[in-house]
């Protein structure tokens, strides 16, 4: 009765494309595949179409890249998604604009809507994305004899947050508490990892840029053009660093066109954005600082300024910008949680330019906590784990919390995945095992564990032994082991005040963010604790805003 064909599950940026049979429909949800043969594989005569209706969570380009070829394959095949996305989905097609784009049709907010005879659909906003939706599948087998056949359901979260974000509201939870679909397929893009509250990791992004500018340096920002990069454009111009400074904030490419789309959808933003927008325009502004501009590289504004901010598409070469300008550029990419990420501090020659590069994280997704909190509000029978690198998923799908209540499924690309209805919860499918055995032995009044080598072969081992230092603690009976990175040994060594006239980075003027920004010192864009010193040394005024900046970044 209920089925679901995976095509793509969201591994690395292979997109998401799943197709679930309820009875004897086929609904196809979203596609994110940059090639639709798999599914023109499918067709036969009893089955002319890949799907007998295709619902989309949201525009994002691995979700929903694969459907203009899709309709140009099957022009008569039914697309549906929420009024919004509807606007925000021709970006993913240069040269494509809404006007090109009627078949795919809009659906309202929360009204169930029924497609074929006892198949309803119902979206609910998911947060993540303006437009983004989650949507609740109910099948209603025909009467037969004797009482009627129970109705059977499916909700899809797509990409969701439970958290408000400056331009989308988070998922309304509370709508759908005990909602109890026999499947539920939920992202897990951040596994089980627990993040700070988006507004802490809004306020370190910012330090770092206002730290970086402060110096001189102009910053590349290098965002997916839809989503993110008009969170951070709202951060800038309305974070207390930046509200009326003299800076120009430049915006490239795909970004510049998600921008324009985003000003015809104001009415469906937050009231907050809204009562924004009638006071200032909500981008492209000259007049108010910091002024938001287009960028050319022609434009002798853009030749003459120094420092600046510049935000392009994640894909763009940042030599294109770096090249022109200021002489000294911090390059911030965006952190993929789970799949590898640059070198979190690089130097490269740009025709003698000094140029450091590092990552942000700004979470459009719920982290684990999260995620365990929808699944345990909506108490569903089977849980298919989808978006997110594999070992993430399998962390989730490893919970105990998890394991005995629900069914779960983390399925691989191409597999399908058969969901009985019961009461009875039957032997969990197999996932990889995360637990190690070792040994465990003192001597000379120091504990060793000892663990199997296969430990260091997970990918997420580099991370956890960065510093080659951990932090152990008790949890009940259980000790828990968590490796200590960089980032956080260096901010604990703030957490020691140092004192007042003493010779050491704490004191120096050049000390912001927990690097060195003197281009004069051997340590010049490195991490550094508080208590280093360097030859150039430059003591700071103790009554002066430096101290109070970096005082502030460290705090919790």
């Amino acid at each position: 009765m209920l089925e679901c064909l995976c095509y793509r599950v969201g591994h690395a940026d292979e997109g998401v494309c799943l197709l679930v049979q309820m009875g004897p429909y086929r609904i196809l949800l979203d596609c994110g595949l940059e090639d639709i043969s798999p599914m023109q594989a499918s067709i036969n005569k009893k089955n002319p179409l890949p799907a007998d209706l295709v619902l989309i969570c949201h525009a994002h380009a691995d979700h929903a890249r694969g459907l203009l070829a899709l309709h140009r394959a099957f022009p008569q095949l039914p697309i549906y998604a929420s009024e919004v996305t509807t606007q925000l989905l021709p970006l993913n097609w240069p040269g494509i604009d809404r006007d090109q784009l009627p078949w795919c049709q809009a659906l309202p907010w929360q009204k169930p809507i029924e497609f074929l005879d006892g198949l309803t659909a119902e979206l609910f906003p998911a947060g993540h994305l303006p437009g983004a939706a989650a949507v609740l599948l109910t099948y209603r087998p025909p009467p037969s004899s004797g009482k009627p056949p129970r109705p059977y359901t499916v909700f899809y979260t797509g990409d969701f947050f439970l958290s408000n974000s400056r331009l989308v509201d988070g998922l309304p939870l509370e709508e759908l508490r005990g909602l109890q679909p026999d499947v539920l397929i939920v992202e897990g893009s951040y596994g089980t990892s627990r993040l700070q509250r988006r507004r802490s990791l809004e306020n370190e992004l910012a330090e770092r840029i206002h730290g970086a500018i402060g110096l001189g340096y102009s910053v590349l920002l290098l965002t997916p053009p839809l989503g993110l990069a008009q969170e951070l454009l709202m951060l800038l111009r309305s974070h207390h660093q930046f509200t009326g400074r003299d800076l120009d904030i430049w915006v490239d490419g795909s970004v510049a066109r998600g921008c324009d789309i985003y000003l015809n959808i104001i009415p469906q933003l937050p009231n907050s954005v809204q009562n924004f927008a009638k006071h200032q325009p909500l981008f492209w502004d000259e007049r108010v600082r910091p002024r938001m501009r287009r960028f050319s590289s022609e434009n002798p504004d853009w030749k003459a300024a120094a420092p600046s901010i510049v935000i392009a598409d994640e894909t763009a070469d940042f030599n294109t910008y770096c090249q022109t300008g200021s002489d000294s550029w911090l390059v911030l990419l965006p952190e993929k949680p789970g799949f590898p990420q640059p070198g979190e501090s690089s130097d490269r020659s740009t025709k003698g330019d000094r140029l450091l590069v590092e990552t942000y994280l700004l979470a459009e997704h719920s982290d684990g906590s999260g995620t365990t909190q929808l699944v345990h509000n909506l108490r569903p029978q089977h849980i298919i784990f989808v978006h997110g690198s594999p070992t993430y998923l399998a962390d989730l799908a490893n919970l105990e919390e998890l394991r005995n209540r629900y069914h779960l499924h983390t399925p691989k690309a191409g597999t399908h995945v058969d969901l009985p209805v019961d009461d009875t919860l039957l032997m969990q499918p197999s996932v990889r095992d995360t637990s190690y055995q070792g040994e465990l032995t003192e001597d000379s009044g120091n504990a060793i564990v000892v663990l199997p080598e296969d430990l260091s072969r997970d990918p997420r081992w580099q991370n956890f032994a960065d510093t080659g230092l951990v932090v152990a603690r008790w949890q009940g009976k259980e000790l828990v082991l968590r490796g200590l990175s960089q980032r956080e040994l260096l901010g604990r060594s703030s957490d020691a005040k140092v004192p007042p006239g003493v010779d050491c980075c704490g004191n120096c003027l050049y000390y912001r963010g927990q690097r060195c920004w003197n281009q004069a010192s051997p340590l010049f864009g490195f991490k550094v604790t508080p208590d280093g010193y360097c030859p150039v040394f430059e003591a700071i005024e103790r009554f002066g805003s430096t101290e109070n900046l970096n005082e502030d970044f460290f705090e919790e």
